[in-house]
């Protein structure tokens, strides 16, 4: 396994050979990183993440609800994630033409 730059919790899973993984491939990780509640897994190593944010609105006083979702890579050494579960996405490559970012760390549930 190797040192992403950044500390998140060892991986518990097992890794099945894909390049496309920041712990035990050849996948770099860069730029922002994001917490966000995974929406969907619908993709094949894919999962949409949520981030829910408010913006003040000084026209009306009033704040807005905004929502943004990502395409994000998930590794097999992650394990397995449902719709629900809080995750840390990195930005990384392009993997596909909506893929950006990848799963570096599945949050412990409160």
């Amino acid at each position: 396994m190797r040192d992403i730059g950044i500390d998140v919790r060892t991986p518990e899973g097992d890794w099945d050979g894909n390049d496309n993984c920041p712990f035990y491939g050849s996948l770099r990780v860069r730029g922002q990183i994001i917490k966000g509640v995974v929406s969907s897994k619908g993709m094949q190593d894919t999962v949409v993440v949520e981030r829910k944010t408010t913006r003040y609105m000084p026209k009306f006083e009033r704040y807005e609800k905004r929502t943004r979702r990502y395409s994000a890579h998930l590794p097999s050494c992650i394990g397995d994630l449902s719709p629900g579960d809080n995750v840390r996405i990195m930005e990384c490559r392009p993997l596909s033409k909506t893929v950006k970012f990848c799963v570096i760390e599945k949050e412990a549930s409160e």
